[in-house]
């Protein structure tokens, strides 16, 4: 087993094997000695331009690159290749540091900069250059830019369209069917990776995935933490077991009160019965029982019988069949027309 002080130790080696200019440079890149530095920090110490510094740099990696070739640190890149396999070629710079740290049995305190030099070093792999909206990442060179970033399009494109969370399984399938002439079989690790890499896509707790500004998925305000719950649930919640279970979904200890007035004042809510609540984008309307009954006339041709309302009542609203039958009784806005049969007053 490799252990961090061999770690730390090799690299030194290695450093050693390059000029001072380019040991000094790396070394100050990765914080090896204390804080990392910008390239503009560094050229400023050196007085050359930062891309000055950025050729430096290259140079000096290629060469840790051949001298990877004969020492110990190579179990390094092997973990990292065998790792990237296993996530279909792809994957976000932390994550894999993180992998390979935990597969050689490393301490996560080691300095993750030196595993990332050495990765730059595979020249089996290639990671990507710094993009606003975006984890840096390593892949291999048949995972190309244009693949990633078009599966990223091609979920994008799905979750607008959808506009709501998906399963993500069913994003997956979505991206493999639509890409399938373009790229052939995509795996779905690999399409799992690519989602990583993208900020303005969220995965949430399960197995949902969503647009990042949507913030279902990762919810800030007390009214989006409702929202989700609900989401979750897929069902009426009362308005006490939604507090109780935003704790226990974000640790967040929520006043009945509290959640009780959000519910009320934000029209995303459609109460339907004694404190339950639902989402209106589910096809709730808000209203009472007697506007209810109303709309129902409205939709269907004819009288109806007292079954036939309750039925239609009870599916978007949690009452008792007695609150409905006392509203059919209200003689300003319904009419008897026959046996057990009611309908909209006429004018």
């Amino acid at each position: 087993m490799t252990t961090t002080a061999q770690v730390t130790a090799g690299f030194h080696s290695i450093l050693n094997s390059l000029t001072e200019k380019e040991k000094s440079v790396i070394m100050r890149r990765i914080g090896f000695n204390g804080n990392k530095e910008t390239l503009q920090e560094i050229g400023n110490a050196y007085g050359i331009t930062r891309e000055r510094v950025r050729q430096i740099e290259d140079v000096g990696i290629r060469k840790i690159g051949r001298i990877m070739r004969t020492s110990d640190l190579v179990v390094i890149q092997n973990s990292g290749e065998k790792i990237l396999k296993m996530h279909g070629g792809v994957m976000i710079r932390d994550r894999l540091i993180s992998a390979i740290i935990a597969d050689i049995g490393l301490d996560p305190t080691l300095n993750a900069n030196i595993i990332d030099i050495l990765l730059q070093a595979d020249y089996q792999l290639q990671k990507s250059k710094p993009q606003l909206g975006t984890n840096s990442y390593f892949h291999f060179p048949e995972v190309s830019k244009k693949m990633i970033e078009t599966i990223h399009k091609e979920a994008v494109k799905i979750l607008k369209k959808r506009g709501d969370i998906l399963e993500i399984a069913v994003l997956y399938d979505a991206i493999r069917t639509n890409l399938f002439a373009q790229f052939g079989k995509l795996d779905s690790l690999m399409i799992d990776s690519v989602m990583d890499i993208f900020l303005d896509v969220v995965k949430g707790e399960g197995k949902y995935i969503g647009l990042e500004k949507w913030k279902i998925l990762n919810p800030a305000t007390l009214k989006d933490k409702a929202i989700y719950t609900l989401k979750k649930s897929r069902e009426p919640m009362h308005f006490m077991d939604i507090a109780n279970a935003i704790t226990e979904y974000f640790g967040e200890v929520v006043k009945i009160s509290t959640i009780h007035n959000e519910l009320i004042r934000n029209e995303e809510f459609v109460l339907i019965g004694r404190g339950i609540y639902v989402l209106k984008e589910w096809g709730y309307k808000e209203g009472t029982v007697l506007d209810v009954i109303l709309d129902i006339f409205k939709k269907n041709e004819g009288p109806l019988s007292t079954e036939e309302i309750t039925d239609k009542v009870l599916k978007i609203r949690q009452v008792k069949s007695t609150t409905i039958y006392m509203n059919l009784q209200n003689k300003d806005f319904i009419e008897r027309v026959g046996r057990n049969l009611y309908q909209a007053k006429t004018a």
